[in-house]
């Protein structure tokens, strides 16, 4: 895969300008599934994060120390950098001070998970004509790995690709809606090395959440291109599948969290624990 895949008119690694739109959400469902303390203290990697909405939403709101998030889109990761900066600049003064050089005192972890209007007003504060007039907030320049310091972005074709944050491991990794994409982008060995690279990179203990797109899905995929299309054509693995490779490696049983989403978007949550 190229690295630019912001260039592609077609979308054929999933890499779609404005998801969002699509997929609106104030906090996302799928992390609704997971524990309020699931993240907290955590380093955290977002694997095809597009608009990193969600890799946000884990650093402001869920407490990881650290949240990586990687796209092949360059465009797509631009956008990203751009919505931390926003998200960043709408919060009240009260969710983070720019000239503080420590961590936030215990009592502001009441905010991690906390879907209360009290929350809402807070990390909203600021309306968004603040940004637009006035510009947006300074990053703090140094500080604990508290938001937005604590969330990166990387353009990268992870699946073929190291990054420098993945030698120190991660306590979770996250696959939203991406295994059909590296599925019919890299045929069944792509796949397969994606989930090696998720157990390499995973800690003893760690976890991996994945939400694996229903094998109906790939037919209209397919169609974006003569590439998908052909390779289609050799796909012998299913999403039905995919948990006994992943045992295969060394992961627990999957774990069905939920189903989230509705129509198109209507996919399960499965989460998978390293144990060898």
């Amino acid at each position: 895969m190229p690295v630019h895949a912001g260039s592609q008119a077609v979308p054929i690694y999933g890499n779609y300008h404005g998801y969002y739109s699509k997929r609106p959400f104030i906090r996302d469902p799928r992390l609704a599934l997971l524990p309020t303390e699931f993240f907290v203290g955590k380093r955290v990697l977002d694997v095809g994060c597009n608009e990193g909405w969600v890799t946000c939403e884990i650093g402001q709101f869920r407490g990881a120390q650290q949240v990586i998030g990687v796209d092949i889109d360059d465009t797509l990761i631009r956008a990203a950098w751009k919505r931390r900066r926003t998200v960043w600049s709408l919060q009240s003064p009260e969710s983070g001070d720019i000239n503080e050089e420590r961590c936030p005192p215990p009592k502001r972890q009441r905010l991690l998970g906390d879907a209360s209007t009290t929350d809402n007003n807070t990390h909203n504060y600021f309306p968004a004509s603040c940004e637009h007039s006035y510009g947006p907030l300074p990053i703090p320049g140094r500080g604990c790995g508290a938001f937005p310091r604590n969330v990166t972005f990387r353009t990268v074709d992870w699946v073929k690709d190291e990054i420098p944050e993945d030698y120190d491991q991660y306590d979770i990794v996250l696959g939203f809606s991406v295994s059909k994409w590296i599925h019919l982008n890299n045929k069944d060995e792509g796949l397969k090395e994606f989930f090696y690279r998720v157990h390499q990179c995973l800690k003893m203990g760690g976890v991996f959440v994945l939400e694996p797109q229903p094998w109906d899905t790939y037919s209209k995929a397919r169609r974006m291109s003569e590439t998908l299309k052909e390779n289609a054509k050799y796909l012998q693995l299913r999403p039905d599948g995919f948990g006994e490779l992943l045992e295969e490696l060394g992961f627990s049983h999957g774990q069905r969290l939920g189903v989230t989403g509705k129509g198109g978007f209507r996919r399960p949550v499965d989460l998978y624990l390293k144990q060898r």
